[in-house]
């Protein structure tokens, strides 16, 4: 992971993992010059702690209720060693809770990759990465765990789903990357081939808790071009994937498949930022007798305003769009067919926020979420849909820690 002026105010040190660390035997122990190995060892962590209040709807716990939620709760321990100038193995360790139960805080391992550079040079990088490797999909992806690195608490939900993170965030394979540096800019290309997280609550989630379970069937791919201008001023991003799973739905085997296309746009001066980011969500499940087959496209997008206005102080102004179905906008066809609220199939949220970092090390944040529709929401903490509303607002208080 490279920094860039998409992260330009603030300092992000690359996370690391243990998996990879206990693969260090395999690899040659040399480093450069008279600089032990040993030396290139850097340790760091985060702590993260949120308290979610909701008008209506829960949001990560009972936010609706009392005085909110404070079960959403992100720690991680990362580290990254170089035993050979052209090899770096890093990994990271990921305590989180959004809701659910308090098992779910349950270290995990969040990526672990042993990273080996074919070619660096001023003008050219070349790599492959073997292990669980971030996704590079969108801006945000690679770096959504650190709160330092995100530009508001919550990234925009119709593209970064929260719901379904551990689908999206990381894969279990092999992962090759292309930098090419010339006088017009850089041009970055990333992909990957490899089993996606997949976990019980992804059967909530996709399928209303109706599958049995869910596997990868088969490798999925990803990949994702990048140009960044010479200045950093201007970043754009195309991204997209191919994602096979297995399902059961009522004793019937089933298949899904999900291919979204994201385009991506960041233009950046001193003191602010304007971000979009657009993608086309092609979703199916395909099976003899299951309950209900489909296949649909979804949209979403969002347009975001970022502003510093001193070194430690931020805002953020931001309009976000899902829509589940580009064929049934409205939701009415889906409720009409009695599978749910219209409402649960698209959601508007203007949000505002604000972070202040009174040093490298802290941050306090906080934000306002005004929303319509319900598309979303986490299934865990709302699991009766007809129950929820389809107005409601959202305050969110962080505090981050890092070292």
């Amino acid at each position: 992971m490279k920094a860039s002026m998409l992260f330009q105010w603030n300092e992000h040190r690359a996370p690391m993992s243990w998996l990879a660390i206990g693969l260090l035997a395999l690899l040659p122990m040399t480093a450069d010059g008279d600089e032990h190995p040993w030396d290139t060892l850097q340790v760091h962590g985060f702590l993260s702690q949120a308290l979610v209040i909701t008008d209506d709807n829960d949001f990560f716990g009972t936010s609706s209720e009392n005085a909110g939620s404070l079960e959403y709760t992100e720690l991680g321990l990362n580290a990254s060693f170089r035993p050979h100038r052209k090899v770096l193995v890093a990994a990271q360790l990921l305590s989180r809770r959004a809701g659910g139960e308090t098992s779910d805080a349950t270290p995990t391992l969040d990526y672990g990759v042993i990273d080996y550079q074919m070619a660096s040079s001023q003008s050219r990088t070349l790599g492959v990465q073997v292990g669980r490797f971030k996704n590079p999909f969108g801006l945000y992806n690679q770096t959504r765990d650190v709160a330092f690195t995100r530009p508001s608490i919550l990234l925009p939900q119709s593209i970064y789903f929260d719901r379904t993170r551990a689908l999206g965030l990381a894969a279990d394979g092999v992962s090759v990357y292309w930098e090419e540096h010339t006088a017009a800019g850089t041009l970055r290309f990333r992909s990957g081939l490899g089993s996606p997280q997949t976990g019980s609550e992804l059967t909530r989630q996709l399928f209303n808790g109706a599958a049995s379970d869910v596997s990868a069937s088969e490798p999925s791919a990803i990949a994702q071009l990048l140009f960044e201008d010479p200045t950093g001023q201007w970043i754009a991003a195309l991204s997209t994937a191919s994602v096979h799973l297995e399902t059961s739905l009522g004793g019937h085997a089933a298949d899904f498949e999900f291919q979204p296309w994201i385009a991506s746009l960041q233009y950046n001066e001193e003191q602010w930022n304007l971000t979009a980011e657009y993608a086309l969500r092609q979703q199916s499940l395909k099976g003899d007798n299951v309950p209900r087959a489909f296949d649909i496209t979804g949209e979403s997008w969002y347009v975001q305003y970022q502003r510093r206005f001193t070194p430690s102080w931020s805002g953020l102004i931001r309009f976000d769009r899902l829509i589940n179905d580009t064929d049934d906008r409205s939701g009415q066809r889906y409720e009409q067919g009695g599978l749910g609220p219209a409402h649960s199939q698209f959601a508007d949220d203007i949000t505002l926020g604000v972070q202040w970092t009174p040093t490298s090390m802290l941050m306090l944040a906080g934000e306002y979420h005004a929303v319509n529709g319900t598309g979303w929401l986490p299934k865990q903490d709302n699991p009766e849909a007809r129950e929820t509303r389809q107005h409601w607002n959202m305050l969110l208080f962080q505090l981050s820690l890092r070292f």
